[in-house]
C-alpha cells in the first residue's frame, strides 16, 4: 500500500522554525511520505530567499507558490491572498496528499487551506484556538480552524476554545509547541560565535529586538515604532540592540525602512532580514531581554529563562509564561518595562507552551488517523460539534 502523503505549506522563517522538526520527523519516518510547500516570503529576495534554507537543512520543496505582490497595503495583502489560492489550487493538484499541514495565523496558510478546502483534502493545523486581539490573524487564524479537520492545540484553554468553535472534541489534541521541541534539537553558538556569524560585537547588555505590524491596535505601527526607538535611545550607546526585521504584513516594509534609517546612525544596532533559527535562537540566549510584540517572544523565549518586553495589543489574549512583560506602545512605558526586565532573573519560569514533545504526540495522531486503508471522507465530512445542544442532552 502506499505510504500517506503529508503535505506541510511553510511560508515564512517564524513557521519554518516551528515545523521544522516535525518536518525532519515525516521525512525521516519509514510510513509517510513528505512533501514541502514553500510560499510567501520564502520566495521574497527581499526577506533573504529563505527557501534556500529549508533546502540547505536536507528538505526537498515539491513546489513553491509565488503570491506576495510588491505592496504590502490592505489591498495588496487581499490580492496576494487571491494570488495564493490560485497557486496552491495548481500545485496540490499534482501533489494529491493525503494530509496538509499547516501552522499557525497568516494570510500565506489562509490561502492553501481555502485550496484545500475545495480539492477536498483532509487539513490540520498547529495552534488553533490562541487569542490575538491586536492583528488580523486572531480572525485568519479561528477561520482555518473551521477549514480543518485535526487541530493540534498548544495549550488546554486554545483547546477550549476550538471547541466553542464547534469542532469535535475527539480531534482536538493538546501537544504544546513544536517550537520547543525545535529549541531542544537546534545546537547554539557562543558569544564569540554568534559575534562572528553576524559581523558584530555584543555589548555587555543587549536586546534582541523584533516589532511586527500591528494590523488592527488604534496607534499605527510606524508610530509605535517610533516610540519604541525614544525608549531605546534613552538607554545610551552601550546597550547593545540587534534587530530582526517586519514579516511581510500590511506596513512591513516601511517598519523594515524605518529600522534601517535608525540602525544607519547608530553603532550599537544592527539590523537582519533574517537570522535563521541558529542564530536566532542563539541571540535569545546571549541577549539580556527580547523587546517587540512577535509571538516568539511568548512562545519560545521563556525557555530560555530571559524575559521578554511585549509592546501593545498585537498578542494581547494569548497565554504567557511569568517572564513577560506587557506595556503600552509609549516611550516611557516601553522604558519602564525594559528597565525591569534588565534586572529580572527568570531562570527557573515555566513555559505554559509544552515540554518539547509535541512532535511525538502529532505524529501518533496522524499515525492513528491515517492508518490503512486511507478514509478521509469521515474527516472531510466534519460536523458542527454543538456544545449547548449536547449539555442539554446531557
Amino acid at each position: 500500500m502506499p505510504k500517506p502523503r503529508i503535505c506541510i505549506v511553510t511560508g515564512s522563517r517564524a513557521d519554518y522554525g516551528l515545523l521544522r522538526p516535525l518536518m525532519e520527523a515525516l521525512r525521516d519516518a519509514p510510513d509517510f511520505t513528505l512533501q514541502v510547500i514553500a510560499t510567501g516570503m520564502h520566495l521574497a529576495p527581499e526577506f533573504g530567499l529563505t527557501y534556500q534554507a529549508i533546502e540547505a537543512d536536507g528538505f526537498s520543496i515539491d513546489a513553491q507558490v509565488e503570491m506576495l505582490l510588491s505592496s504590502d497595503t490592505a489591498r495588496g495583502v487581499a490580492k496576494s491572498v487571491g494570488l495564493g489560492v490560485i497557486g496552491f489550487a495548481d500545485a496540490l493538484a499534482p501533489l494529491q496528499p493525503n494530509l496538509l499541514l499547516v501552522l499557525g495565523d497568516r494570510f500565506e496558510i489562509l490561502a492553501a487551506v481555502q485550496a484545500a478546502l475545495f480539492a477536498r483534502i483532509p487539513v490540520a493545523h498547529i495552534a488553533g484556538g490562541d487569542i490575538t486581539e491586536g492583528a488580523v490573524d486572531d480572525a485568519i487564524r479561528h477561520s482555518i480552524t473551521k477549514m480543518a479537520h485535526l487541530h493540534f492545540v498548544t495549550n488546554a484553554g486554545a483547546a477550549l476554545r476550538v471547541r466553542q468553535l464547534g469542532e469535535d472534541p475527539r480531534h482536538i489534541f493538546t501537544v504544546g509547541s513544536p517550537g520547543i521541541d525545535n529549541l531542544k534539537c537546534t545546537p547554539l553558538l557562543t558569544r564569540e560565535q554568534l559575534e562572528a556569524a553576524l559581523g558584530l560585537h555584543l555589548k555587555e547588555r543587549n536586546l534582541l529586538v523584533t516589532f511586527h505590524p500591528s494590523t488592527l491596535e488604534a496607534t499605527p505601527a510606524h508610530a509605535q515604532l517610533r516610540e519604541l526607538f525614544t525608549a531605546l535611545d534613552s538607554f545610551g550607546p552601550g546597550l547593545g540592540l540587534i534587530f530582526t526585521k517586519p514579516n511581510a504584513d500590511m506596513g512591513g516594509r516601511d517598519l523594515a525602512g524605518l529600522i534601517d534609517d535608525y540602525v544607519a546612525t547608530r553603532e550599537n544596532a544592527a539590523a537582519f532580514t533574517s537570522l535563521g533559527n541558529q542564530r536566532y535562537y542563539s541571540a535569545i540566549a546571549q541577549v539580556d531581554a527580547v523587546v517587540g510584540n512577535s509571538s516568539s517572544g511568548l512562545y519560545e523565549v521563556p525557555s530560555f529563562g530571559k524575559p521578554t518586553v511585549n509592546i501593545g495589543d498585537r498578542q494581547k489574549g494569548r497565554l504567557r509564561a511569568a517572564s513577560v512583560i506587557d506595556c503600552a506602545p509609549t516611550h516611557a512605558m516601553i522604558r519602564a518595562a525594559i528597565a525591569a526586565a534588565l534586572t529580572r532573573d527568570c531562570r527557573g519560569v515555566t513555559n505554559p507552551y509544552g515540554d518539547g514533545q509535541a512532535v511525538e504526540r502529532i505524529l501518533a495522531v496522524i499515525r492513528a488517523v491515517l492508518r490503512q486503508p486511507l478514509d478521509t471522507d469521515a474527516l472531510v465530512q466534519k460536523r458542527f460539534f454543538d456544545q449547548v445542544l449536547a449539555h442539554a442532552v446531557d
